[in-house]
C-alpha cells in the first residue's frame, strides 16, 4: 500500500475534522501544516502528531515529499491558495464551498484541468448511506422520470458565532462571501444536483434575508453581513426544477425535508439524519394505493461491504480521496458538482440583488472574484 503524505493549510475547526479522518486511514501521514496563528498551529500539530510547521503556506509548498494538500481556509481564500497548490504540482482537496464566487470556483476548475492535477471538494453528504441508496434507486429506475427536487436545510437558531458557536469569520462577507447558502446550503444543493444527474442550469430566481435579532456585541465583533435565510427556484434546460430553502435562523418549525419527485416514485431524504434508517423514504403506489416505505440503508450497506470490502473507500470524503490518490478508484466529480452548486448559489444572490430571475449566461458573465489577494498577518503582509 502506497503511503500517502498530506499537507494541511489552515488549522481551524474543519481542519481538525479532516486530520482525524486522515489519521484513521492506514498508510496516511500528515507531514506538515500551516497557519498564520502560531499558537493555533502548534496546538493543532501537537494534537495530531505533525512535525513540520509553517506560518507561510508558500514555504510549505516548497516541500517535495507530499502527494496532496488539504486547503481548510475561509471561503475567499480557497481560490488563490488552491491555484498556488495546483501550480506547485500537488493534488488539492479543498473545503466547501468551492470558493466565494462562481468566477473564483471556475478558475480553480480550469487550473486543475491545465495542470492535470486532481481537485476534490469536501461534499460529505454524497458519501452517506442514504445518498448511496438513493442514487442506486434512481439509477435502477425506481423513480421513473425525475421532474422536481427540493434542497432543504433547517436551523431555528443556528447562526455561527452570534448564536454561540463557531468562528466570527463565518458571518463576514469579507471572509466567507455568503452565509447559510454557503455554509450548509452547499451540502443540500450539491446532493440534489448529484442525485438529479447535474442537469444544465437554465435560470435562477431567489431571495436572501437577514431579519432576526441577535446578540449586539457579537454582531459588532463579527460584522455580521450575510444571509440567515436563502430561498430559490431553479429551472434546468431539461425541464426539471429545484426549489431551495436554507435556514440558519427563522421563526418557524421544520418543513418537509429534501425530496425528489419522479413519475413512478419519489424520495424523501435527510442527508444529516442521526439514524440513517430514518433518512430515506420511498413514496409510490401499489395496486392504486399510496404507499411510503422506509428504506433500510444500513442493511444493504452491511451486505455490500461484507461482499466487497473495497467499497469502504466511498464512506467519506477523505477515504475516497486517499483511494483516488492511490489510483485505487476514480475520483468522484466533486469539483464539477461543487462548481454547479456555486452557479446556483450565486444565482440566488444575484437574483435577490436585481429583484428578478437571472439566466445561466448572466450569472457566468457577471460573477466577479471576491478572493483575497493580500492578508495582514502577525509576521507581515502575505500576497496570494
Amino acid at each position: 500500500m502506497k503511503e500517502i503524505r498530506i499537507g494541511i493549510i489552515g488549522t481551524g475547526i474543519i481542519a481538525n475534522h479532516h486530520a482525524e479522518k486522515y489519521n484513521s486511514i492506514p498508510g496516511v501521514k500528515i507531514v506538515a501544516a500551516c497557519d498564520i496563528l502560531e499558537n493555533k498551529l502548534n496546538n493543532f500539530c501537537d494534537t495530531h502528531g505533525i512535525e513540520h510547521r509553517y506560518l507561510d503556506f508558500r514555504e510549505l509548498l516548497k516541500r517535495d515529499d507530499m502527494d496532496a494538500i488539504d486547503v481548510c481556509l475561509h471561503n475567499n481564500l480557497h481560490m488563490p491558495v488552491t491555484i498556488k497548490v495546483l501550480e506547485a504540482g500537488f493534488h488539492c482537496y479543498c473545503e466547501k464551498p468551492m470558493a466565494g464566487t462562481y468566477a473564483d470556483a471556475a478558475m480553480m476548475a480550469q487550473k486543475a484541468k491545465e495542470t492535470g492535477k486532481k481537485l476534490h471538494i469536501q461534499l460529505t453528504t454524497l458519501h452517506t448511506p442514504q445518498i448511496h441508496s438513493a442514487k442506486k434507486m434512481i439509477e435502477d429506475g425506481q423513480l421513473g422520470k425525475i421532474y422536481h427536487g427540493r434542497s432543504y436545510g433547517y436551523r431555528r437558531r443556528g447562526r455561527p458565532f452570534v448564536d454561540g458557536y463557531g468562528e466570527k469569520e463565518f458571518v463576514s462577507s469579507y471572509w466567507a462571501a455568503g452565509g447559510a447558502l454557503y455554509d450548509m446550503g452547499v451540502y443540500h444543493i450539491s446532493t440534489m444536483l448529484y442525485l438529479m444527474g447535474v442537469p444544465q442550469l437554465k435560470s435562477v430566481s431567489g431571495q436572501i434575508y437577514q431579519e432576526l435579532d441577535m446578540n449586539n456585541a457579537r454582531r459588532k465583533e463579527s460584522g455580521f453581513d450575510v444571509e440567515e435565510l436563502g430561498c430559490g427556484f431553479v429551472k434546468f434546460e431539461d425541464g426539471t426544477t429545484l426549489d431551495i430553502f436554507e435556514s440558519w435562523a427563522i421563526n418557524s418549525g421544520e418543513f418537509a425535508p429534501s425530496m425528489i419527485a419522479g413519475s413512478k416514485g419519489g424520495l424523501s431524504i435527510r442527508p444529516f439524519a442521526a439514524d440513517p434508517n430514518d433518512a430515506l423514504v420511498y413514496y409510490t403506489e401499489m395496486s392504486g394505493y399510496p404507499t411510503a416505505t422506509t428504506i433500510d440503508v444500513q442493511a444493504e450497506r452491511y451486505r455490500q461491504r461484507a461482499a466487497d470490502p473495497s467499497l469502504e473507500v466511498y464512506d467519506n470524503p477523505q477515504t475516497v480521496w486517499v483511494a483516488a490518490l492511490r489510483e485505487a478508484c476514480p475520483l468522484p466529480e466533486t469539483a464539477h458538482i461543487a462548481l454547479n452548486t456555486m452557479l446556483i448559489s450565486e444565482g440566488i444572490y444575484m437574483s435577490s440583488k436585481l429583484g428578478r430571475e437571472v439566466t445561466r449566461d448572466e450569472i457566468e458573465s457577471n460573477s466577479k472574484s471576491l478572493a483575497l489577494t493580500t492578508q495582514e498577518t502577525p509576521f507581515g503582509m502575505i500576497k496570494y
